[in-house]
C-alpha cells in the first residue's frame, strides 16, 4: 500500500500534523483484534490510492499506541480522523462503505477548489491588489523616465502578466532585444504560458470533480495546478504537479517535473521553492 504510513507517537507530529499542512492525512485508528477494522482497512487503501498522492493514509495501532488514542479521545474502533492544516477537521466511526467514505472526503477535498473559484470570480472583476497596483505605477514611471532601458520593460511586463493583462505583457516583451533571452524575459514568458493554459481549462470545481472521479486524470491535475498557480496558491499548485511526476514520468514528456521547474521561476516564496526542490529531487531519484 504505497500511501500508508505506520504511525507512532514518535513520528505522529511529522507524518500527520506537519504533513497535513500541505496534503490531507486520513488517520485510521485500529487494532489487530478488531474485525470491522480489518474490513475497513482495504477500503481506505483503495480510496487513498485512487487520489494518487493528493491524500495520505496513516495507521495507528491503538494497542501499541494507547497515548495517541487517548490524546484524540478514541473510544470506538475503527475510528478514522481527517487532518488538514495541522489539526483534525472531521471523522467517522465504524466500517463505512466505499461510497460513503468518498462522499465524506469530497466536501473537504473540494473546499480548496471552491476557494479558487472565488479567487477567479474576483479576478474576473479585474480587482488588482493595492500593493501590485502601486508596483505597476512605479514601473510605468520608471519606463516613462527611461524608455530605452529594457529592464524597465521586463519588470512592467512581469507585473502586468500577474494581473492577467497578457496582451500588454506580450507587447512589452516584443520590444526587448538585448534582454530577449534574459531570466527576466523567461519569467514573463512562463507566466504567460501558465495564463494560456488556464484560459483554456475548465473551472476549478469541474477539474476537482474530474480528479475525484479519476485520480489518474493527469491532464486535469495539470490544469488545476495551473489555476492554483495563477491564483497565487503556490503550494496547492506544486502538490498537483508533484503528483503528476510521481504518477507517470512519461506523461506529456515529464510534464509534472517541467511544470514544477517553470513554477519555481515565478513563485516569490523562497522557502516554498526550496522545500519543493527537495521534494522534486527525492521524487526524481525514487
Amino acid at each position: 500500500m504505497s500511501n500508508a504510513i505506520v504511525t507512532t507517537q514518535s513520528n505522529f507530529e511529522t507524518e500527520v500534523m506537519e504533513a497535513s499542512m500541505t496534503t490531507p492525512v486520513l488517520v485510521d485508528f485500529w487494532a489487530p483484534w478488531c474485525g470491522p477494522c480489518r474490513t475497513l482497512m482495504p477500503t481506505l487503501e483503495r480510496v487513498v490510492d485512487s487520489h494518487n498522492g493528493a491524500l495520505k493514509l496513516a495507521k495507528v495501532n491503538t494497542d501499541e499506541e494507547p497515548a495517541l488514542s487517548q490524546m484524540f479521545g478514541i473510544r470506538s474502533l475503527p475510528t478514522v480522523v481527517l487532518f488538514k492544516d495541522g489539526k483534525p477537521v472531521d471523522g467517522f466511526m465504524g466500517a463505512q462503505p466505499e461510497g460513503a467514505i468518498r462522499a465524506f472526503l469530497e466536501k473537504h477535498l473540494t473546499a480548496q477548489a471552491e476557494i479558487l473559484a472565488e479567487d477567479e470570480a474576483d479576478a474576473a472583476d479585474t480587482v488588482i491588489a493595492p500593493d501590485l497596483e502601486e508596483r505597476i505605477l512605479l514601473a510605468q514611471e520608471k519606463l516613462t523616465a527611461e524608455p530605452e532601458k529594457e529592464e524597465h520593460k521586463a519588470e512592467l511586463a512581469d507585473l502586468l502578466a500577474q494581473t492577467g493583462d497578457a496582451d500588454s505583457a506580450r507587447e512589452l516583451l516584443a520590444g526587448l532585444t538585448t534582454l530577449a533571452e534574459s531570466e527576466a524575459a523567461k519569467r514573463v514568458q512562463t507566466r504567460l504560458a501558465f495564463l494560456e493554459i488556464a484560459e483554456r481549462a475548465p473551472s476549478a470545481i469541474d477539474l476537482q470533480d474530474a480528479i475525484a472521479k479519476d485520480g489518474k486524470n493527469l491532464a486535469a491535475r495539470h490544469q488545476l495546478g495551473t489555476r492554483f498557480l495563477n491564483a497565487g496558491q503556490a503550494i496547492a499548485a506544486l502538490d498537483q504537479f508533484l503528483t503528476i511526476l510521481r504518477t507517470d514520468r512519461k506523461f506529456e514528456n515529464d510534464l509534472g517535473r517541467r511544470s514544477m521547474l517553470d513554477a519555481f521561476l515565478i513563485i516569490d516564496d523562497a522557502e516554498v521553492v526550496a522545500d519543493y526542490r527537495r521534494k522534486l529531487s527525492t521524487a526524481v531519484l525514487a
